[in-house]
C-alpha cells in the first residue's frame, strides 16, 4: 500500500454527536470496498440491545415505556447484551477491510481484532496511569471475554459485526468506554429494563468503574488526554484473514 494511502487508512475521526446504526452500516459497505473508517463519538442517553432481545415479548412495550423516561431503546446487529449509552460514555467504531482471502469467514481473525482493539484501548488508558487488562467480569452488563477491566471492574466492552460479499470481508468493531459515568446509575437503569422485559439478567454496580474514577481526576483533565491517546493508537488496529503466529 502506498504511504499516502496507508496514512489515510490510519486516520481517526472525532465526531461531535451520535452515530446512527445506518451510518455504521454505510462505513461497513465502504470497508468492503477497501476503505477503513476509525471514529470516536458520544451518544445520547439510550439503551442498546442485541437482536437476540427480540425473543422477549415485552420488548416493544418496555421500549416505549423507557423512551418516555428519556431512555430510548435501539437494537444493534452485533451480539452481546444490553449496554447503556450517554454523554459520559465514549464509543469507538472501526470499519475495517480484511486483508487476504475473505472466503473462509472471520475465523481466528475476529479474535485478532478483539485483541488489537483491547491493546490499543489499554495503551491509551495507561497514559492516564490506568492499568487495564482483558478479562470477563461477572455481574457487569454485556459481559464478555474481551472486556477491559481495572482491578477486576469493567471499564470497557467490545463487540463485532462481520459482513462478506463475494471474496471480500469487512468487520465493524466497536468499543464502549466508561469515562465519566456513575456505574450505580447506569446499572440501575439496565436492571430496570431487564426486569421490564421479563429477563432474569441482573447486574452489579460494583462490577463496573470509570476512567475518571480510576484516574482520580476530573473530566476536564481526563478527556483531552484520553482523546489524544486514542487518536495515536487506534490507527494501528488492522485485520487479516491470514493465521497469526503466536
Amino acid at each position: 500500500m502506498p504511504e499516502a494511502e496507508a496514512a489515510a487508512a490510519a486516520a481517526v475521526e472525532v465526531l461531535p454527536g451520535p452515530v446512527e446504526g445506518e451510518l455504521e452500516l454505510q462505513w461497513l459497505e465502504t470497508a468492503l470496498e477497501g476503505q477503513s473508517r476509525r471514529v470516536i463519538w458520544h451518544d445520547r442517553e439510550s439503551l442498546v440491545v442485541p437482536g437476540s432481545y427480540r425473543r422477549f415479548p415485552q420488548l416493544d412495550a418496555a421500549s416505549r415505556q423507557f423512551a418516555t423516561m428519556g431512555w430510548p431503546v435501539r437494537v444493534r446487529r452485533s451480539g452481546g447484551g444490553l449496554v447503556p449509552q450517554g454523554p459520559g460514555i465514549l464509543n469507538v467504531t472501526l470499519a475495517l477491510p480484511v486483508d487476504g482471502d475473505g472466503a473462509s469467514g472471520p475465523g481466528p481473525a475476529a479474535e485478532g481484532v478483539y485483541r488489537d482493539l483491547c491493546t490499543a484501548l489499554a495503551e491509551a488508558l495507561s497514559v492516564l496511569g490506568i492499568e487495564a487488562r482483558t478479562q470477563p467480569v461477572a455481574g457487569s452488563f454485556c459481559d464478555g471475554r474481551f472486556n477491559l477491566a481495572v482491578r477486576g471492574r469493567k471499564i470497557a466492552g467490545t463487540a463485532q459485526y462481520w459482513r462478506r460479499r463475494g471474496g471480500r470481508q469487512a468487520v465493524l468493531a466497536h468499543a464502549l468506554l466508561l469515562v465519566d459515568v456513575d456505574p450505580a446509575v447506569v446499572t440501575d437503569i439496565a436492571n430496570r429494563f431487564e426486569a421490564a422485559i421479563g429477563s432474569e439478567r441482573r447486574y452489579l454496580a460494583e462490577a463496573s468503574t470509570s476512567v475518571v474514577r480510576e484516574a482520580r481526576a476530573g473530566f476536564a483533565e481526563v478527556a483531552p488526554c484520553l482523546r489524544e491517546a486514542l487518536l495515536a493508537r487506534l490507527g494501528t488496529v488492522r485485520v487479516s484473514s491470514s493465521p497469526q503466529k503466536p
